[in-house]
């Protein structure tokens, strides 16, 4: 009754004289349960102290440890058309196999004696550069025949310039001795002169004295023109010697000038030959490029390019393949709120998809189905997701991977942290506080646990 009315029966009457009063009032129906409750109480208040371990969950997916170890794309160095396949999707291939077979699509490299054309050019051109070798070590020869030989002449020369020079020397002293013989003369006929005007000598004494001056005179002048003749002589074998050194000096020049023109060609037609030798290396490599061939050992996954006759550009994706033999990882991504607990070396539990679990995060003795990893790098930038990259290693001293696994498979990672109370906990997740931070031990700060299984 909703007891409104200011008349209270049960006040005015006695409802457990009646037999279904006394079964109603004086039942006691919340006996059992609140012994439920009083049990149920004591129980979540022995478990908001039990330890739970912190951790730090993410998603992510099964890769591998090395990046050569994950799955590639072959290109084509060189565009080309598709000729023929040797491989089918599925197959298993060893490094330097044959994938399938290419043709060219340039026209430049359309004819299939280039490389033999090329090699031909070389030798052409290696000829030509054993002529050039053969004109200069000539020219050279020819420079040292011409630079004895001007030796030679001026030796010659040189000794013409000194008898010149004796010559004038020698006739010089024979001028001076004419102009003493000139003057010995003109006294004796002045003197005879004299004596003939004061009749002292005869007329054929003055005339004979005459003739002896006249004689020295004649013999002076031509003693002079002797000396002026051999001064001339001087000067003729100084120039005859200025023009034996610029006729040699001009034809030395002109072969040193054949020299070095033939040395230029030579140089020059060497620098063809390298240039066509790398031509040559070229056009064998690009005929090596026409059979593409697996980088490593592994499995085709997918004819990205299908068909025969079909084009492609220079990096162009081929076909897909994975390796044979792989080290698997698993790539995790965690919160930047997250971020400075994990550390290298540190263990982590995953969970792979398709491997049934029992996962207690806070209980990793518990959980059953995970397998143990470490953290082996941590990603110094953030992803487009939003988060930060971890890459997990198998740890060793674990439970091994199922090998089924399959590179691209998903996967859940738990990080564990500390150990702390449930209540803690609740109260952390509560209030949105992060995990508490730690550093591990080889940091040399104490908080980490010695062990987590």
């Amino acid at each position: 009754m909703l007891n409104i009315s200011h008349n209270q029966l049960n006040k005015k009457i006695d409802l457990g004289k009646y037999k279904s009063g006394k079964d109603i009032m004086n039942k006691n129906y919340y006996k059992y349960f609140n012994r439920f409750l009083l049990a149920a109480a004591i129980i979540l208040l022995i478990v908001l102290f039990l330890p739970w371990t912190q951790n730090i969950t993410g998603q992510g997916l099964v890769t591998t440890l090395k990046p050569d170890q994950r799955p590639q794309h072959i290109q084509s160095q060189i565009p080309g058309r598709i000729e023929e396949w040797f491989v089918q999707e599925g197959d298993f291939v060893k490094e330097g196999d044959t994938i399938l077979r290419i043709s060219e699509v340039k026209s430049d490299y359309f004819d299939d004696k280039l490389v033999e054309r090329t090699n031909e050019q070389i030798q052409a051109k290696s000829s030509s550069v054993v002529a050039y070798d053969g004109k200069v070590s000539a020219l050279n020869r020819q420079i040292s025949a011409l630079r004895k030989e001007q030796d030679l002449k001026i030796k010659q020369t040189r000794n013409k310039l000194l008898q010149s020079r004796l010559k004038v020397k020698s006739d010089s002293i024979d001028l001076e001795a004419a102009k003493t013989n000139l003057k010995i003369a003109e006294t004796q006929f002045n003197r005879i002169q004299t004596l003939q005007d004061e009749g002292l000598k005869a007329v054929k004494d003055v005339e004979e004295k005459r003739l002896k001056l006249q004689e020295t005179q004649a013999k002076f002048i031509s003693q002079e023109n002797k000396y002026l003749a051999s001064q001339n002589e001087v000067i003729n074998a100084q120039l005859e010697l200025s023009r034996t050194n610029a006729a040699f000096a001009d034809k030395i020049s002109k072969a040193q000038s054949d020299m070095f023109t033939a040395q230029s060609s030579g140089f020059d037609t060497q620098a063809q030959v390298s240039k066509l030798e790398n031509a040559s290396t070229n056009y064998q490599r690009r005929s090596d490029l026409l059979y593409v061939k697996a980088p490593q050992s592994g499995y085709i996954n997918r004819a990205i390019t299908g068909g025969i006759g079909v084009t492609f550009k220079e990096g162009a994706e081929l076909v897909g393949i994975m390796p044979a033999q792989i080290d698997l990882a698993v790539e995790t991504f965690v919160r930047p709120i997250d971020l400075p607990l994990l550390h290298l070396g540190e263990e982590v539990r995953v969970q792979f998809d398709g491997w049934p679990a029992i996962v207690f995060s806070g209980w990793p003795n518990v959980s059953y189905g995970t397998y143990g990893a470490k953290v082996v790098a941590i990603e110094r930038f953030i992803s487009n997701n939003g988060k930060y990259r971890v890459l997990l290693a198998p740890d060793e001293t674990d439970h091994e991977w199922p090998e089924a696994i399959r590179a691209g498979s998903g996967a859940r990672t738990i990080a564990l942290l500390e150990d702390v109370p449930i209540w803690f906990e609740l109260w952390r997740q509560i209030n949105s506080f992060p995990p508490n931070y730690y550093q591990p031990e080889d940091s040399g700060k104490s908080g980490k646990k010695d062990s987590k299984k």
